[in-house]
């Protein structure tokens, strides 16, 4: 174990955590944002937008994000989309666990018991104030540790947009390790630092969970 070149190197891997920590904050956004909107199509009474949110689900699900990353950044190009590595890395990041977010929240919300909803209706509620009132409220302290579960997959996530030069954890390893041949301490240094944000983000979503829960 060289803990000398550790500590030599630790700045940078620091650095390469906030720019870890930003992009997984600009993908969970972005992956809430996909998961709502699939979430209400897969529920609406539209069966063009169920198929639409039904195909969306499938595909980003059914194929690795790996794939989804080098269609967006490589493949991009030649159908005029020309994005930088990073943002590319996050829109296909976003939009991937933004299929799995889907899934999560409409879960969350057909798990509220049918006979509110019953009631909310037979006291006059409209179908958009009895979701509003009544199935969200309950649904979203369902939500929440599911959810938090899908970031913190997609945290880890974020080391696969290490192929496409997005200089965040993993990259940053990958580089030391060609100048420094030392595989063993320059990935076990991105692990803990993973292992840290991992744990910070779970701790947050448990408060938020216990607090939701008591309300």
């Amino acid at each position: 174990m060289d803990t000398e070149l550790i500590l030599r190197v630790s700045p940078f891997f620091i650095e390469a955590a906030w720019m870890t920590i930003k992009l997984s904050i600009l993908t969970a956004i972005l992956g809430l944002t996909c998961g709502a909107l699939g979430a209400a199509a897969r529920l609406s009474r539209l069966a063009v937008l169920r198929w639409i949110a039904a195909i969306y689900v499938s595909v980003f699900r059914g194929t690795p994000a790996l794939i989804q990353i080098f269609i967006l950044y490589f493949g991009g190009p030649q159908i005029g989309i020309q994005l930088d590595s990073f943002s590319a890395g996050t829109i296909a990041l976003g939009v991937n666990i933004g299929a799995y977010m889907t899934e999560t929240i409409r879960g969350a919300i057909l798990s509220v018991d049918k006979g509110q909803t019953e009631a909310a209706r037979t006291l006059g509620m409209s179908r958009w104030e009895t979701m509003r009132k009544v199935v969200l409220p309950q649904a979203a302290r369902m939500m929440i540790r599911p959810l938090g579960v899908n970031i913190s997959a997609m945290i880890k996530g974020t080391a696969l947009i290490a192929p496409i030069s997005v200089v965040e954890l993993t990259y940053t390893a990958q580089r030391f390790i060609g100048s420094t041949y030392k595989p063993f301490e320059m990935f076990l240094l991105s692990g803990i630092l993973y292992m840290i944000i991992i744990y910070v983000v779970g701790q947050g979503i448990s408060l938020l969970d216990r607090r939701a829960r008591i309300t």
